[in-house]
């Protein structure tokens, strides 16, 4: 009798977990998300300026991917002159050489002529604190949100990245998409339903809101809530991964329905998030803001994202301290 083999098929590959699809930094998982739309969509271009690690996923669609080199002001001036032939080009930098560096190209060529470049703007805050103040990118929000036309976008965490990146493709206008370096902690343990301009509720209170944007601070939001809500403090935590459009119902509803707001941002406390949101208030909604922040100075001080915001006072601690005074139950 002949034997006969019979070859088995290999077993499939177990779906991955929540944590092991989301593991590593956001700028990774925008990354992978931004080829695999490319493949669906020839229109898109990754435009890199030597960031390293975006040739070797683009290695497979040459056509669609351009290196300019360490030239800021050229990658957003080529993609601009792309976005205006047709194609969807998406800008790879560093936060702070975005905006610094190649501002003006940013304002004149893309926000100026309302065309869909999408910056993906890594390094964002003080995630890159250990390379020293030149690499401190807390000043960034600040300067492009006052540019017309460009929505500016800064994800919690992974998943809300590759949500935002998503949502950025089919954006019809210029996009910033803020984003850190190291991997963080997971927000969201499920899809999200991120919409650009809307703000997202983590938390329902009624005695103060925590609004914050970035990952770190939306954590800390979210732990000061829950030291709060142990001491019989209702803590309304909003995540503006938003901050333009700024969700503005969301600011003018916190500011009617609770006793004050406390803003929580890895940006100077001037600018950003603590900024636009005093803007809205004062022109509309009438309740005390206090904002944490990094302080209004530069700093010459070395070391890793964590440690420098605690040194900046930006703390769980110090947001739970700070909305205890707008309820009056300050100890």
């Amino acid at each position: 009798m002949t034997e006969l083999t019979i070859a088995q098929e290999a077993p499939a590959a177990p779906e991955p977990t929540w944590e092991e699809r989301y593991a590593g930094p956001s700028r990774e998982i925008c990354r992978r998300t931004l080829a695999e739309l490319a493949r669906r969509d020839p229109r898109i271009m990754c435009v890199d300026s030597d960031v390293g690690g975006l040739e070797t996923l683009f290695a497979d669609l040459p056509e669609q991917y351009v290196n300019v080199g360490i030239a800021e002001a050229n990658l957003i001036g080529m993609a601009a002159g792309m976005a205006a032939s047709g194609l969807v080009p998406f800008a790879h930098t560093l936060s702070g050489f975005a905006a610094a560096r190649a501002c003006e190209q940013i304002k004149v060529d893309v926000a100026g002529n309302d065309l869909p470049v999408r910056i993906i703007a890594t390094h964002g805050g003080l995630s890159a604190g250990h390379y020293g103040p030149t690499h401190h990118a807390v000043d960034d929000i600040g300067i492009l949100r006052l540019l017309p036309n460009l929505t500016v976008l800064v994800p919690a965490d992974a998943v809300e990245a590759e949500a935002a990146l998503i949502a950025a493709a089919d954006h019809p206008g210029p996009v910033f998409l803020r984003l850190g370096r190291s991997e963080t902690p997971l927000v969201h343990r499920s899809p999200v339903d991120f919409r650009i301009g809307r703000a997202l509720t983590l938390a329902d209170g009624d005695d103060v809101t925590l609004i914050a944007t970035g990952p770190h601070p939306v954590l800390m939001a979210r732990r000061a809530a829950e030291t709060l809500a142990a001491e019989g403090i209702g803590a309304r935590v909003l995540n503006m991964h938003t901050i333009k459009p700024l969700d503005e119902e969301a600011v003018l509803r916190a500011a009617a329905e609770t006793g004050g707001i406390v803003t929580v941002e890895d940006h100077l406390v001037t600018g950003g998030l603590g900024g636009a949101v005093c803007e809205v208030v004062a022109a509309r909604g009438g309740c005390p803001v206090r904002r944490i922040g990094v302080p209004d100075r530069f700093s010459d001080r070395v070391g890793g994202e964590l440690d420098l915001l605690r040194h900046a006072g930006v703390t769980p601690e110090r947001i739970a301290a700070e909305a205890r005074l707008l309820t009056g139950a300050a100890v």
